[in-house]
């Protein structure tokens, strides 16, 4: 494992990051504990020694499961990472009683690195206003604490007042090789380090969607190289090449991505990529822009849908229909995974959107979601959607 220093405190911190919104498992969506734990425990028995969780992830119960998988001596090996749900916050006072509740979920008497969570620029206003520049201090004061940072999801100019305005020791952002452009970016990335913040770096793989269905044309530009790599490892090398970057997360949730990741944790150093390495990768963007339709990375922020729509799984059928070289299945699949078939659950389709517009504020892609789930809407639902829907729901009810 390679570790690179946090430009405040000296910390030495694992290159790689255990990031718990995406934890194993089960059928019902509900975390494998068991599963879960051992895969937490073999990260960090191999050298990770950085993990990040929040309120809201897997529905609350991401720090409670933490609070017990870092017990018998885990704890004491690592630097935990949690957030105050800054979108809840309506009083200075409310910023407490999360902290405190947070320390209790997670069994623990500080917390090594605390950030204001999904900031954009009206967001950071509204909590500005309401004393958390003072509850950071407090905190750190008494020893709940140890750093300070912020989590982002706005626009670059929010970013950077919001670097400039408190004594931030790190951020995190959103970082790969698809949004050099987006939200903070690499301008964000340089200027943070510029200002002598760590920088955590999150969806690296872009929620997966760099390595979940690669397509044909994607992988023939990949193949090119003569150095074979897999797509999850040129994208994180990608990331880990800039010297910016201090800790990059990865939802791991697959032993198999979890061995993958730390052996690539063990070479990835900053400027290790040749300049004709950095060029096929430029070369891969430019094709998936090309294919992608939605820029949605499944982080699930925009959910529950009031109307029961699942939105980041209509997303992400409606750009597999176009990274694959099936589409026939891909609209089969849609209506098995979105109609309920799978689990025989209720169904989730993309033409239940009332067009309430509550997702559209809460999305850190600013992606127009009412406008794409009509989109979805036209080109995987048609005239014989409903006999696909009852066809998946017979044939997984066989199975």
């Amino acid at each position: 494992m390679l570790y690179r220093k946090m430009p405040e405190n000296g910390d030495e911190l694992s290159i790689l990051g255990f990031g718990c919104m995406r934890l194993a498992s089960k059928e019902d969506g509900s975390i494998d504990e068991e599963r879960a734990t051992r895969q937490v425990h073999y990260a960090i028995d191999h050298g990770v020694n950085y993990v990040d969780t929040a309120w809201p992830y897997h529905m609350g119960e991401s720090e409670p499961f933490l609070g017990r998988a870092l017990a018998n001596g885990y704890r004491e090996k690592v630097k935990l990472a949690t957030k105050l749900p800054s979108w809840l916050i309506e009083r200075r006072e409310d910023m407490d009683k999360f902290l405190n509740a947070q320390l209790e979920k997670l069994n623990t008497d500080h917390i090594d690195y605390y950030l204001i969570h999904a900031l954009v620029g009206g967001l950071w206003d509204s909590v500005e206003k309401l004393g958390v520049a003072d509850f950071l201090d407090k905190a750190k004061a008494d020893g709940r604490i140890r750093n300070a940072g912020f989590s982002f999801h706005g626009a670059g100019e929010d970013f950077t007042r919001i670097v400039d305005v408190c004594d931030w020791d790190f951020c995190q952002i959103q970082y790969n090789f698809l949004d050099e452009k987006n939200q903070a970016g690499t301008k964000g990335l340089e200027y943070a380090a510029s200002k002598g913040l760590g920088v955590i770096i999150m969806e690296p793989l872009r929620g997966g969607n760099l390595t979940k269905t690669v397509p044909q044309a994607v992988k023939e530009i990949w193949d090119e190289a003569p150095i074979k790599r897999s797509p999850a490892e040129w994208a994180l090398r990608w990331v880990w090449n800039h010297p910016e970057v201090t800790v990059v997360l990865s939802g791991m949730n697959e032993e198999e991505h979890i061995q993958e990741n730390l052996r690539i944790a063990e070479q990835a150093y900053p400027n290790s990529l040749a300049e004709t390495e950095l060029q096929l990768v430029k070369k891969v963007e430019q094709k998936y822009r090309e294919l992608m339709k939605v820029g949605c990375t499944g982080c699930q922020y925009c959910m529950p849908c009031p109307a029961g729509v699942n939105i980041p799984l209509c997303f992400e059928q409606y750009n597999n229909l176009y990274l694959v070289d099936n589409p026939d299945e891909e609209r089969f699949m849609y209506a098995a995974r979105l109609g309920g078939a799978v689990g025989l659950g209720e169904p989730e389709f993309a033409s239940m959107c009332v067009q309430c517009g509550q997702c559209l504020e809460k999305c850190p892609q600013h992606i127009d979601i009412p406008t794409m789930l009509e989109s979805v809407v036209e080109e995987l639902e048609g005239p014989d959607f409903e006999q696909r829907v009852a066809m998946a729901r017979e044939m997984f009810k066989r199975t």
